[in-house]
C-alpha cells in the first residue's frame, strides 16, 4: 500500500461524516470536527482530488423505483 494517503484524525472524522451524510454543508461539517469552515473546505477539496473521496452517490430503494427483485439466472442445457 506504498500509495496509500497519509490520513490524519480530522481527515478519518471527515471521512465518517460524510459517509454518513454526503451532503451534510461545510459549516456543520466544520463544527462536528472542530475546525472552521474554510479550513474543512481545504481538507475536503485535498481529499477529493486526492481520491480519497471517490464522488458522491444517492442510494435509490429499489421498491420505490419499481425494482423490487433481481434475479440471475443461470440455465444450463445439454
Amino acid at each position: 500500500m506504498e500509495n496509500a494517503e497519509q490520513l490524519d484524525a480530522i481527515d478519518r472524522r471527515i471521512l465518517r461524516a460524510l459517509q454518513s451524510d454526503g451532503r451534510m454543508i461545510y459549516d456543520a461539517l466544520a463544527t462536528q470536527v472542530s475546525l472552521s469552515p474554510s479550513a474543512t473546505l481545504r481538507r475536503v477539496k485535498r481529499l477529493e482530488e486526492s481520491g480519497v473521496i471517490a464522488g458522491y452517490v444517492a442510494i435509490v430503494s429499489p421498491e420505490r423505483v419499481g425494482l423490487g427483485l433481481t434475479a440471475y439466472i443461470n440455465v444450463r442445457l445439454e
